[in-house]
């Protein structure tokens, strides 16, 4: 009963717009005081072994790529690429949307730079060749959402921390998702657009963007290639991953100066600043909560409730997307996976699988009002109102609860690199 008092006391808080740092030292207390015998002690040495981790690195680091790729030419050159192998196909530019933001997804990690990082440079572009305002808003909104299922995607390394799963594991884990939704968003990105001329192929202009784009296409295969031969960890990929980035950028492209740099760790460290404190006071409720075996009492409960994983897991995917409209990724992630992980397991569900399941399941909370974040910076980066933004990303919303239930019911899709 006091599990379900906390778990009450988050929402209720949550529900009146709480910022999510005090929620989260609310349920400290609340927990430190049931179950830890009110010794603020306990509290510190848990916030302390929380950020004791070497793997905290990789947030920041991958964190500071994103910002220096964004500012830089490594995205524009990427797209440009991209752009003219795509020219004479039916929908040509609209399939380089698509895949621009997969790309570019692959390196920086983040929802939010993909979508301004690809939308700069493509959406004036799709509208200068008679794509509808709609689809091209639609495109980028959705199309930012792969960063946080492709890897190295930053909520895919906040969730292995808090549930103290396999990163490596869990980056593999999202390729067979995210090539899934890539494609899917081609075929429709395609189908819609079908009677848009075709753009004229000049075979000298393609090689011409591949010389001056192969540093930017050599980021992905470095910093993944990395990854999975084991040659890197996550955190060493991310800092060789910035040591590339700082090199094409001052010796081959130089267009960025110091003041940009400056602008950049500033950027990044902002996020940073405001990720840390909640994985911190996060991991201390955790940590109590599994010292008092609270998801223990939550699994017996389930199973005494819920009999078979089906209705368990679509009643957790249900659960997810409700919190999706209302909590940034973030945030979701660290209160929600260390409870309901052990549930998923309890259920026979593998532990990255319903990793990745819980990641698309807050992919499309990025895109649903009233607080989806893609959406609200939309408005500012294209200008236009908030309920037409919300309308064009329908159709991609109904393509990604589609490749959810795919996932969910058939793991092989995000199993079978593992």
């Amino acid at each position: 009963m006091m599990a379900l008092a906390l778990i009450a006391l988050i929402f209720g808080l949550l529900f009146l717009r709480v910022s999510l740092v005090w929620v989260l030292m609310a349920a400290a207390a609340f927990a430190h005081l049931v179950w830890g015998g009110g010794n603020i002690e306990f509290f510190v040495q848990d916030v302390w072994s929380a950020m004791d981790r070497s793997l905290l690195l990789a947030i920041p680091l991958f964190v500071l790529v994103g910002q220096i790729m964004g500012r830089g030419s490594i995205a524009k050159r990427l797209i440009a690429v991209i752009v003219e192998i795509t020219r004479p196909f039916p929908g040509g530019l609209a399939m380089a949307t698509v895949l621009s933001c997969a790309m570019f997804s692959a390196i920086s990690g983040s929802s939010i730079v993909t979508m301004l990082a690809v939308g700069t440079v493509l959406f004036p572009a799709l509208i200068a060749n008679g794509y509808s305002r709609r689809f091209a808003i639609g495109s980028l909104c959705a199309g930012g959402t792969l960063g946080i299922v492709i890897p190295p995607s930053l909520p895919l390394i906040l969730y292995g921390i808090v549930t103290e799963s396999s990163i490596t594991d869990l980056f593999l884990a999202g390729v067979g998702p995210g090539i899934l939704l890539t494609i899917a968003f081609t075929i429709y990105a395609v189908i819609i657009n079908r009677n848009i001329p075709r753009g004229q192929f000049s075979f000298a202009v393609t090689l011409e963007a591949f010389k001056q784009g192969v540093p930017a296409i050599l980021m992905p295969v470095i910093l993944l290639g990395g990854i999975y031969s084991g040659k890197f960890s996550p955190t060493e990929a991310a800092a060789v991953a910035i040591l590339y980035a700082l090199i094409v950028e001052t010796v081959l492209y130089r267009e960025l100066g110091l003041k940009d740099y400056a602008e950049t760790a500033v950027d990044a460290g902002k996020l940073v600043g405001a990720l840390f404190p909640l994985i911190a006071v996060a991991a201390s409720v955790n940590h109590l909560l599994t010292e008092n075996r609270v998801p223990q009492d939550l699994i017996a409960f389930a199973l005494a409730n819920v009999e078979t994983p089906a209705v368990f897991i679509l009643l957790v995917n249900g659960l997810l997307l409700i919190m999706g409209l209302f909590m940034d990724t973030g945030s979701a992630i660290v209160i929600a996976a260390p409870l309901l992980r052990p549930l998923a397991e309890a259920y026979a569900f593998n532990s990255t699988h319903f990793g990745i399941i819980m990641i698309l399941n807050l992919e499309i909370g990025i895109l649903t009002p009233p607080f989806g974040l893609n959406l609200i910076v939309a408005m500012t980066a294209f200008n236009e109102k908030f309920g037409f933004i919300c309308r064009s990303v329908v159709p991609w919303i109904l393509i990604m609860l589609v490749c959810l239930l795919l996932v969910t019911f058939i793991p092989w899709i995000a199993l079978a690199l593992l």
